[in-house]
């Protein structure tokens, strides 16, 4: 247990120390900060109180400089902020640079750089095949065993917990309409997902390989990717997801680094194609994560999707978002894509939730197919950590208000 009184077995307990970027009550600076309980350690201070070599990476205004830095300091960094908050000789330092959490804002922890979302549960796109292909052979389409599917979206509307979404306007055309029509979306919908974080680059023209993965991505985090299903739909062929998705992408205020899992690592499903050898990971470490995530709607849990379930592993989408050659950036964003378990209630989306729209969910505020303006859709999740611990993770929150 932490001497700086954190309940045991809280999951934001001295074995996660996730990191983040806030604002001090009634201060508009921005600094880097790692979650304690219920509290908010300002790193940057920390560190230059404690005269650490690590002051010029934690006292910024963004997580980008400790990102770029690479695996090695992120280890070091971690076994020192550790130290600061278990270490009794240091708590005289450090105490009175614990903000709490409910005094603080919290910005958006990154510059992202760009943004893809994968397509990586069988369970989710086996379910959107049954939907939309009703008399196809395999529900499944041709590459999908083969190779993890991906769009690239747009880095420069995702946003931290707690933004407001405004439902979006676009064209939509349903099959019996005559013509397109203009204006809100109708069937707007969430997709629960995992973010991963990348900090070191990669050279263009230089594929990063399946055991790099570690050397390049700094940790994870929730991700909402809304979604309007009926732009999508009229929008999509023949080049994919656009307007229908770019409008807003939640993600966490807080990234769990990638040391903090390593109790939850977990083996991947098993393959039932031969994979070309770039995604081969059969004599790789396990590359899938047993992460626990829920979904609920105006404080109402309709769904808890196993992310241990993806098909696709992060390190697998890793290699192939840059097998052409197509290099990293620090800050770049990379999403699993639905997360969806076998089960009903494992479902990550509205559209699978209600099978398009057929079978409306009862909420105790009323029936939904898709969401209402004013609903707050919530993401959280957790891990197992070391030592029977849970490694919480940092909730996503986004509520719907009106398109203008």
């Amino acid at each position: 247990m932490s001497p700086f009184e954190v309940p045991e077995g809280d999951p934001f307990g001295p074995h996660h120390l996730p990191y983040g970027v806030f604002s001090p009550a009634g201060s508009p600076e921005r600094t880097v900060g790692v979650r304690l309980g219920d509290r908010v350690l300002d790193a940057g201070a920390a560190a230059a109180a404690l005269g650490s070599p690590y002051h010029a990476l934690l006292a910024r205004p963004t997580l980008g400089p400790l990102l770029a830095a690479g695996r090695t300091a992120w280890s070091d960094v971690r076994r020192a902020l550790t130290a600061w908050v278990t270490v009794p000789a240091h708590r005289e330092v450090i105490e009175p640079l614990l903000h709490p959490l409910s005094s603080v804002t919290l910005r958006l922890p990154f510059e992202v750089a760009d943004y893809v979302d994968f397509y990586s549960s069988e369970h989710h796109a086996r379910n959107v095949g049954r939907m939309f292909r009703p008399d196809a052979t395999d529900s499944l389409t041709p590459n999908w065993k083969h190779l993890p599917i991906g769009y690239h979206g747009r880095a420069g509307t995702v946003v931290v917990s707690g933004t407001d979404v405004v439902r979006p306007s676009g064209q939509r055309k349903a099959p019996a309409d005559p013509a397109p029509l203009f204006g809100p979306s109708v069937r707007l919908d969430i997709e629960a997902e995992v973010g991963f974080v990348v900090g070191a680059p990669s050279e263009r023209g230089r594929p990063v390989a399946l055991g790099d993965f570690r050397d390049h991505v700094f940790g994870l985090c929730l991700l909402n990717d809304w979604s309007a299903r009926d732009i999508q739909a009229w929008e999509y062929v023949p080049l994919g997801p656009f307007l229908g998705k770019s409008f807003a992408t939640s993600v966490a205020a807080w990234i769990t680094p990638l040391d903090a899992l390593e109790a939850a690592r977990t083996a991947p499903p098993e393959r039932t194609h031969p994979l070309l050898p770039y995604l081969d990971d059969a004599e790789e470490e396990p590359g899938g994560y047993d992460l626990r995530l829920s979904v609920a709607v105006n404080g109402h849990v309709i769904s808890e999707p196993p992310f241990s379930t993806m098909y696709w592993t992060a390190a697998q989408q890793l290699a192939h978002l840059t097998v052409n050659g197509a290099s990293l950036r620090t800050g770049d964003l990379y999403a699993s894509g639905t997360v969806s378990g076998p089960g009903e209630r494992e479902r990550g989306s509205l559209l699978e939730l209600t099978w398009n729209g057929r079978d409306p969910l009862a909420l105790p505020d009323g029936e939904r197919t898709f969401l209402a303006d004013g609903d707050v859709v919530t993401l959280s999740g957790w891990a197992p950590g070391p030592d029977g611990l849970r490694v919480g993770l940092g909730e996503v929150v986004g509520r719907i208000v009106a398109a203008d």
